[in-house]
């Protein structure tokens, strides 16, 4: 059940924070949408689950390989970044990737506390077919849809994001 924030309206009628106005509460075809698409988020992660422990690696696994491809030589702070975990978070996934060999820690000669992170050759191979698998996944699902719903789809999803974007920080909350 989605519950709304306190300061969306005052209960003894006074007026809430000097903050934007109230948000009228969402309509049913907004949580319909809302609901079927944290389903859809869920399939499709879980799917990718299979498909990832089908040569030996988890999600979050994958996740790194995949960026430190794009991004050789990344600090941990920059991959943590990039995946919206904490530093902790990426640092016992790189040492769970350093010890099966998939990922080494190249010291930094300007910052000694600091390292670069690369993937071996034994890493850039299993990275190579995590991406086939979710290249072949994403095919056989969003690919199949017409170009014009792909498009309608983006257009969509970067609407939503940037509305998300605009949200105002909220004070007090637990940072990652």
């Amino acid at each position: 059940m989605i519950q709304f924030p306190e300061s969306a309206s005052a209960p003894d009628g006074a007026a809430g924070p000097a903050s934007a106005p109230p948000s009228p509460p969402a309509s049913e075809d907004v949580l319909r949408t809302w609901f079927r698409f944290l389903r859809l988020h869920h399939r499709i992660t879980s799917r990718a689950a299979q498909e990832f422990r089908r040569i030996g690696l988890s999600v979050p696994q994958f996740d790194l390989l995949s960026t430190l491809s794009e991004r050789e030589g990344a600090s941990q702070q920059e991959i943590a970044e990039r995946l919206y975990v904490t530093k902790g978070n990426v640092s016992g996934l790189i040492d769970r990737l350093t010890a099966q060999g998939l990922v080494e820690r190249r010291a930094l000669p300007a910052d000694r506390r600091s390292y670069a992170l690369h993937l071996t050759d034994q890493g850039r191979a299993l990275t190579e077919q995590g991406l086939a698998l979710q290249r072949q996944l994403i095919g056989e699902t969003l690919g199949r849809l017409p170009a014009a719903d792909i498009a309608a789809l983006d257009g969509l999803l970067v609407r939503w994001r940037d509305r998300v974007r605009e949200l105002p920080e909220q004070v007090g909350e637990a940072a990652e």
